[in-house]
């Protein structure tokens, strides 16, 4: 790899031991993927994956300490994916010991570790960070040092960013060093489509869905999705980037898609049209039976099949405003129509603190929501089915992410609805 002046005398410790190490260790890294150089970090802020105080992670907080002692920080402040325990979220009492005594013990210490390296602000855990409310949006070329997968691809494909699917801790290195090494998605080659995938369905393919398909097909390259604008429009609206903020999770957490192009819509589709596409590209076809097959093929994994669920998560990744209002809209016509006043089944909706502060101020959004039953939090709902007794409850989701990462089972958006408001399976 060729280093600049600057870059190689952080590698040789003119800047410290510490930095220097953080150097090396991006270097090592670019140099696996076949990097040629290291490129300056231009985004105003980062985004972190790692937000759970896992006690087993003692390694980490020990490597961060050692660098916040030799008085490094990020270049840039920074959003953190959401926290991982919350106390209003339904949890018995042995569960909330597993989680606060044992998991998540060092929760307030990796916070606090947070702060010192330049936490954005308290408000600041969701992997929706580009969202207006949050205000973490990167512009179109800017170079991210970044791990979340939903965040990445969302900033690559909808925003034009330009990131690749680093790991934890790596996002931090890039943003201390304020470099990254030159491979992959950062590159004109990188971001070419290897597949041509054509949408031939009879109606609007449900995101989470579209994304699982799409993804466990191309797993991590590139495709450029043709037929999909016919359905959601060509123009970015709150709308559409919901939409694709789902879809592009499910394509990430299925597959591994860190970028994906949609024909007159996203901007370098609109830029470039199937000149995006390589030479010897290869076709998929989604129709109707494409996503009949998808859904049918996943598994179940709870112990017992036919269990009644016990909760029901929403927003992985974290509701957008306008999901929470339509979901509001939804909940309260279908309890109305079904003689009910509150969901039959203990509901969670998560969304960014920001969407939540501003989700409050919406007329009387909040209080139909919550009189219906619905509990509103901030939580990572992957952390806390990430445990053994979480594990064993029958949980219901509309979260490819989320069935993909836990036991949790998934149903469209329609019939957990129908669940939720008149009960059954």
């Amino acid at each position: 790899m060729k280093l600049t002046k600057e870059q190689q005398a952080i590698l040789d410790g003119e800047k410290g031991e510490a930095l220097a190490k953080v150097m090396e260790t991006l270097v090592r890294y670019g140099e696996l993927f076949g990097a040629t150089k290291m490129v300056k970090v231009t985004s105003e802020y980062n985004h972190l994956v790692t937000s759970f105080g896992l006690k087993a992670l003692g390694s980490v907080y020990e490597l961060l300490e050692k660098l916040l002692s030799e008085g490094l920080e990020s270049k840039q402040k920074f959003t953190v994916d959401p926290r991982p325990i919350d106390k209003n979220v339904p949890a018995n009492f042995l569960e909330n010991i597993v989680f606060n005594k044992f998991m998540y013990s060092k929760q307030d210490y990796y916070e606090d570790q947070l702060r010192k390296f330049g936490l954005k602000d308290e408000n600041s855990f969701t992997c929706i960070c580009y969202m207006d409310e949050v205000g973490n949006t990167p512009k179109k070329g800017e170079v991210l040092s970044w791990a979340e997968s939903s965040a990445v691809v969302y900033a690559n494909s909808v925003l034009g960013a330009k990131c690749n699917r680093n790991s934890g801790v790596l996002d931090l290195m890039g943003s201390i060093a304020g470099y990254v090494p030159y491979f992959g998605l950062l590159t004109p080659e990188g971001r070419k489509a290897t597949w041509k995938t054509e949408i031939k369905t009879t109606k609007l393919p449900e995101a989470q869905l579209l994304g699982s398909a799409i993804g466990m097909k191309v797993m991590e390259d590139v495709p450029y999705i043709v037929g999909l604008d016919k359905f959601i429009g060509t123009e970015l609206d709150d709308k559409t980037k919901t939409y694709l903020k789902d879809f592009g999770a499910a394509t990430a957490s299925n597959g591994a898609v860190g970028l994906y192009h949609i024909e007159n819509l996203t901007p370098e589709a609109k830029e470039s049209g199937q000149d995006l596409l390589v030479k010897d590209y290869k076709t998929f076809v989604v129709d109707d039976k494409v996503l009949e097959d998808t859904y049918k093929n996943y598994p179940v994994i709870w112990k017992n099949k036919e269990a009644q669920p016990k909760l029901c998560f929403m927003g992985c990744p974290h509701f957008s405003l306008q999901q929470l209002k339509d979901w509001t809209e939804k909940i309260v016509e279908g309890l109305k129509e079904n003689g009910n006043d509150k969901v039959l089944i203990p509901t969670v909706f998560t969304a960014a603190p920001d969407v939540i502060e501003k989700f409050k101020q919406e007329d009387d959004y909040y209080e139909r929501l919550t009189n219906a039953g619905v509990i509103l939090s901030y939580i990572c709902p992957l952390m806390y089915m990430n445990n053994p007794l979480a594990k064993k409850k029958p949980v219901i989701t509309s979260s490819n992410k989320l069935r993909t990462y836990t036991t949790a089972r998934f149903y469209t958006d329609d019939e957990i609805l129908e669940q939720l408001v008149k009960g059954g399976k």
